[in-house]
C-alpha cells in the first residue's frame, strides 16, 4: 500500500519588508505590536514573513518542521480502514483489527506494511477509546455474514454499481464509524484540544530541542507542526490538492461551500510564522481559533452532504443510502472532539441528532428524520 509522505519543499513569501504599525490597510497589521509616533503617524517596523508552503527553516537554513509521528498514525488508520472495508469478500479477524488499533509489536501484529512505535488507541480521546474496540468487534461479527444480502435484522453485503458495502444487522457500516470516527477521536481531538491546548502551547520557544541530533525546532514549534500533521495535508496544500488524506481531503471537498482550504492553510502558516517570530500568545490564539472553527464547520458541512446523499438514495439504492448515512453519522459524532473553547454545537445537540433523530437502526430512519438532521445542522451553523 502506498504510504503518505510529505516532502519539505516551498519558498517563502515576503509580505513586505516593512509595514505601518497602527495602520489597518496592511494584510499583516495584526502580526506586530501596535505602535505610532507621538503625532499619530505610523511607525515602520519589519513585517512578519509567511512562507507559501509549510516549509520553515532556522537562520542557518535547517528545516525546523517535524511531524513524523502524525504521518505514521495517518498511515496506520489508512491501512486499518482498508482492512476493515475488505469484509465484503472475507471474514475479518477482530484480533487483526485490534492489533492494528494498538499497534502490537510496532507493526500492527505483522499487519502493517511498515514499522513504527506510534499507535492510534493511546492517542484516542480516553472517553471513547474502548468505543472503537466495540466498532471493531461489530465489523468482525458482520463480516461472518458477508455472503448474505443485508436486510433489516440481517448483516450482509449490498451492491451499488461496482461498489459493495458490508453492513451490520442494524444497517450500520462499521468500517465508516471506525475510519471517520478515529479521524475525529484521534486526529481532530489531538490537534484542536491537545496540541492547541494550554499545556502544549505554553512549551519552550527559546531554544532548539536538540540541534546536535538534527532537531532544530523549539518545543512550541514542534507542537504546532504536530497539529498540522494531523490535518493530513501536504506542505504545498492549496496548489497541491491531489495528495490529501483524511481531514484535508474533506476540507477540499467542502472548499467550494466554505472557502476552507485557504482558511485552514493560511491559519496554519500564519500561526507557525508567529511562533517562529516569537509573537504574542493572543496573535497565535487567533490562528488557533480560526483552525478550530473551520475544522468544526468542515465536519458539520460534510455530515450534511452525506445526509443529503442518503436522502437522495432513500428507497432506490439501499447500499448507497446506508453507506452515506453511516458516513454522516460518523461526521456528526466527530463534532464532539472539537475544542470546547470554540465549539458551536452543544454535546446535547450532537446526542439528539445521533440518538433521537437517527437512532440505532438505520433501516428504520425515515426521510423526515434525514431532513430534520439536515435542518438542525444548517440552523446551528447558519449555513
Amino acid at each position: 500500500m502506498k504510504k503518505i509522505t510529505f516532502l519539505f519543499i516551498g519558498a517563502a513569501l515576503m509580505l513586505g519588508s516593512c509595514k505601518k504599525k497602527g495602520c489597518t490597510d496592511s494584510i499583516a497589521s495584526n502580526y506586530s505590536e501596535e505602535a505610532t509616533k507621538d503625532d499619530g503617524s505610523c511607525l515602520y517596523t519589519p513585517q512578519l514573513d509567511i512562507p507559501t508552503t509549510y516549509d520553515f527553516k532556522d537562520a542557518n537554513g535547517n528545516s525546523t518542521v517535524s511531524y513524523s509521528g502524525q504521518t505514521d498514525r495517518l498511515n496506520q488508520l489508512s491501512e486499518l480502514a482498508a482492512y476493515a472495508k475488505s469484509g465484503i469478500g472475507m471474514v475479518l479477524s477482530e484480533e487483526v483489527m485490534h492489533d492494528m488499533y494498538v499497534n502490537t509489536g510496532d507493526n500492527g501484529g505483522g499487519n502493517f506494511t511498515f514499522s513504527s512505535t506510534k499507535q492510534l488507541k493511546n492517542k484516542c480521546i480516553a472517553s471513547d477509546a474502548e468505543l472503537f474496540e466495540t466498532y471493531i468487534e461489530n465489523q468482525a461479527t458482520a463480516s461472518q455474514d458477508y455472503m448474505e444480502v443485508a436486510s433489516n435484522g440481517q448483516a450482509g453485503t449490498l451492491s451499488s454499481g461496482d461498489s459493495q458495502y458490508l453492513f451490520a444487522a442494524n444497517g450500520i457500516e462499521y468500517a465508516q464509524l471506525i475510519e471517520k470516527g478515529l479521524m475525529g477521536a484521534v486526529f481532530m481531538y489531538q490537534a484542536t484540544q491537545v496540541y492547541f491546548g494550554d499545556d502544549k502551547m505554553n512549551a519552550d520557544n527559546g531554544t532548539a530541542v536538540d540541534a546536535d541530533a538534527g532537531k532544530y525546532y523549539t518545543q512550541l514549534e514542534h507542537h504546532w507542526d504536530e497539529a498540522f500533521g494531523y490535518f493530513g495535508a501536504p506542505i504545498d496544500f492549496l496548489t497541491n490538492t491531489e495528495d490529501l488524506v483524511f481531514w484535508a481531503k474533506y476540507c477540499n471537498s467542502r472548499n467550494a461551500d466554505l472557502g476552507s482550504n485557504k482558511e485552514m492553510m493560511d491559519a496554519f502558516l500564519t500561526g507557525r510564522a508567529l511562533i517562529s517570530a516569537d509573537k504574542s500568545d493572543d496573535q497565535i490564539n487567533t490562528q488557533i481559533n480560526k483552525i478550530r472553527s473551520t475544522w468544526e464547520k468542515i465536519s458539520a458541512a460534510q455530515a450534511i452532504n452525506y445526509f443529503e446523499g442518503a436522502k437522495s438514495n432513500f428507497g432506490s439504492d439501499n447500499a448507497k443510502y446506508l453507506h452515506q448515512l453511516s458516513e454522516a453519522y460518523a461526521f456528526v459524532a466527530a463534532l464532539k472532539y472539537v475544542s470546547l473553547d470554540t465549539r458551536v454545537i452543544t454535546y446535547s445537540q450532537i446526542e439528539s441528532i445521533l440518538n433521537e433523530t437517527i437512532g440505532e437502526n438505520f433501516w428504520e430512519v425515515t426521510t423526515t428524520d434525514l431532513t430534520n438532521a439536515i435542518n438542525e445542522l444548517n440552523t446551528i451553523y447558519n449555513f
